[in-house]
């Protein structure tokens, strides 16, 4: 398996080619730009498996957080330290992201982990995403998406010397629970 030299950051070949190096198979539709959640529901309405939005979160203490959510979880920034035992978060800056996980705001992804060769980011995962046996990932790109096996995608994760972290991230709204 090679990854990427230091200082380089991954492109959608390299992923790819670690991603068959690790014997995993994805499939991959190439679509316009998306930002939003709303955007993607529209174009991916009918890719089967769990959608994902991803947060690039730093807390007080500068740690690092790539929160992979369910794309319809909802998700209480005030809040969500205190389930993660992390001290209080804020939005990771777009210079941090890039040279982190190598990817621009809008292109957050599972994948991006990737480009973290020292391990900086601590990787979460919703556990709603657990539900699917297939999960969306933008490749390091926010012009496609692409689905790999639950399983794959934490072997995945794993193979980048990271390990994942399931966590249950809907927060209690109302006195009801989001799921």
């Amino acid at each position: 398996m090679n990854q990427p030299t230091a200082r380089n950051h991954a492109s959608r070949v390299d992923l790819f080619q670690f991603l068959d190096d690790l014997d995993i198979r994805t499939s991959t539709i190439e679509h316009e730009a998306v930002f939003t959640v709303a955007e993607s529901d529209r174009l991916e309405r009918n890719i089967v498996g769990g959608h994902t939005k991803n947060l690039f979160l730093k807390d007080a203490k500068g740690q690092l957080f790539l929160v992979i959510a369910q794309s319809h979880t909802e998700i209480d920034l005030k809040t969500l330290h205190k389930t993660l035992g992390a001290a209080r978060f804020s939005f990771g800056k777009a210079e941090l992201l890039m040279e982190v996980l190598g990817v621009p705001p809008g292109s957050v992804t599972a994948f991006s982990v990737i480009n973290d060769r020292s391990c900086r980011v601590r990787v979460v995962v919703d556990a709603a995403l657990m539900g699917y046996d297939l999960i969306n990932c933008h490749p390091l790109t926010n012009t496609a998406t692409t689905t790999i096996g639950r399983d794959d995608l934490f072997k995945f994760i794993r193979a980048t010397g990271h390990e994942p972290r399931v966590a249950a991230l809907a927060q209690v709204l109302a006195g009801t629970a989001s799921d």
